[in-house]
């Protein structure tokens, strides 16, 4: 029997799956790994974490199963910075995705390089967890460690090389670098010269499901095969989970629910809405436009596990107040990408009176996050995008309440799939495109993935969320100011 090998390279721990050429799960695992915060608002990780996880995981995975692997790929967390010297030593901890140490060099390159020429060059404008700000605070900041440099990677990346010996990455991963070109799909070498690097430092550019190389053969002997795997480029997490959801070419919609949120939407040509959002290259060769939140199923999580020490039904008590809650909460507990592009946004409960109960303000948690996907719809929608469906995936996806509070506070229908293991999924249907099973990403799609209807939105209560989403809106706006004045404080 046949079958490819998915792995989800997340922030908090590897998933990987073993998937047959039909999309059935034959068996997965998942392997858990820390992150450290040097400072406050750091976030790093060695690594060496992520290759020791993935190779206990694989030979988990593999251990019992009578069947031949043919293919394997990785969705992965993007824009984090791993370096690499000449002799291939990691130089210092990757800088994660949602690092906010870049406000400075962020600011440079909006400001003084210019948010029209970066347009112009990338197709976006920097953001504080983009790789290309990472890299000039390293120079900044570090230069040693920037002298040293001989390989820029992304985290899958430095997997996939681990694995292969192949230098490359795939262009939707690419894209959330800064640095690559994205409607003409090629590194930018006025971006490299901005940063103080060269374009020969950069991996070799793929399609996700195209192969970039087999595994090495000490890979082989170490988990105990002995027929070749091909290995596909991979895509990052939000373009993998996206083919995991059979969201690929134009029409249709992806919400992902997880540690963030992203709100996915493919185009068949580069699209750009808004600096607000991202224009980024897709899995399936063709692009996307992209919301992302930097704190999503992680805000609830925060409250209800660090803080409530409860239970995530809480909520559920609280549903006769859905549409008219009092209570607000922004979910900006790591800062904010989209729409608002400030590193300084904090979380914040407003509109608390005596008699508020712990219920309401989960549901606000709820509601605060939707209406923060609700300002990236909203953004796509000034761009003449219309989306009235969508896809859910993703571990906050799991809640019936916060689906209908999704289809209602965005006045869409929300479908969840069949099987729902996100960018681990979508990264093994991209091995099978490498390997031949499928002749394409959409193929792969029709083929495995089947929908169903999981949330309407009801007209009474969707009327009740516009009138709470106005009021939402004017929040960030009023303590803007006060969280840069209080940033240090």
């Amino acid at each position: 029997m046949e079958a490819y090998i998915g792995i989800d390279l997340g922030t908090s721990g590897a998933k990987l799956l073993l998937v047959t050429a039909e999309g059935a799960i034959l068996k997965e695992c998942v392997r858990t790994y820390s992150l450290t915060s040097p400072r406050v608002g750091w976030t790093e990780q060695d690594p060496q974490q992520w290759l020791d996880a993935v190779y206990s995981g694989l030979s988990e995975l593999l251990c019992g199963f009578r069947c031949e692997v043919k293919g394997l790929s990785v969705g992965g967390q993007m824009h984090g910075l791993v370096v690499l010297d000449g002799a291939d030593n990691v130089i210092r901890p990757c800088i994660l995705w949602n690092d906010g140490r870049t406000e400075k060099q962020t600011a440079y390159l909006n400001e003084v390089v210019g948010r029209e020429k970066l347009i112009n060059l990338t197709g976006n404008i920097a953001f504080a967890g983009f790789t290309a700000p990472k890299l000039l605070w390293l120079k900044e900041n570090e230069p040693e460690n920037f002298s040293r440099i001989s390989k820029i990677m992304l985290p899958k990346d430095y997997i996939i090389y681990k694995l292969t010996g192949e230098f490359s990455t795939d262009y939707s991963d690419a894209s959330g670098t800064l640095l690559l070109d994205v409607r003409n799909k090629k590194w930018s070498e006025e971006m490299c010269g901005i940063c103080g690097i060269c374009a020969a430092q950069l991996p070799k550019l793929r399609e996700s499901y195209s192969p970039c190389g087999t595994l090495k053969e000490e890979v082989q002997k170490k988990l105990g095969l002995d027929f070749s795997v091909i290995v596909a480029a991979g895509a990052g997490d939000n373009a993998a989970a996206a083919v995991g959801t059979g969201t690929v070419y134009s029409g249709g919609c992806n919400i992902s629910l997880g540690t963030s949120g992203t709100l996915f939407i493919p185009c068949k040509q580069f699209t750009f809405v808004s600096d607000a959002l991202h224009s980024f290259a897709h899995a399936d060769g063709a692009f996307h436009v992209m919301g992302c939140i930097l704190s999503a199923a992680s805000a609830n999580k925060w409250w209800t596990e660090d803080i409530l020490r409860s239970d995530y039904a809480l909520a559920e008590k609280a549903r006769g107040v859905m549409g008219r809650n009092q209570v607000f909460f922004l979910p900006y507990l790591s800062g904010e990408r989209s729409p608002h592009n400030d590193v300084n946004a904090r979380g914040a409960f407003i509109g608390m009176n005596a008699g508020t109960t712990a219920a309401e303000m989960s549901l606000a948690v709820m509601e605060g996050v939707a209406f923060a996907f609700r300002d990236c719809l909203e953004t796509a929608k000034r761009g003449g995008i219309c989306v009235q469906e969508s896809t859910i995936c993703g571990g906050g996806a799991k809640s019936a309440l916060w689906r209908t509070i999704m289809a209602d506070v965005l006045n869409i229908t929300i479908s969840t799939v069949e099987t729902e293991q996100g960018p681990a999924y979508g990264a093994a249907m991209l091995a099978m495109v490498a390997c031949g099973r499928y002749k394409s990403v959409e193929e792969a799609a029709k083929n495995i993935v089947k929908r169903k209807i999981s949330a309407v939105p009801e007209k009474e209560l969707a009327e009740e969320y516009d009138g709470r989403y106005a009021a939402f809106t004017k929040l960030y706006p009023a303590l803007k100011g006060w969280f840069a004045e209080v940033k240090n404080c």
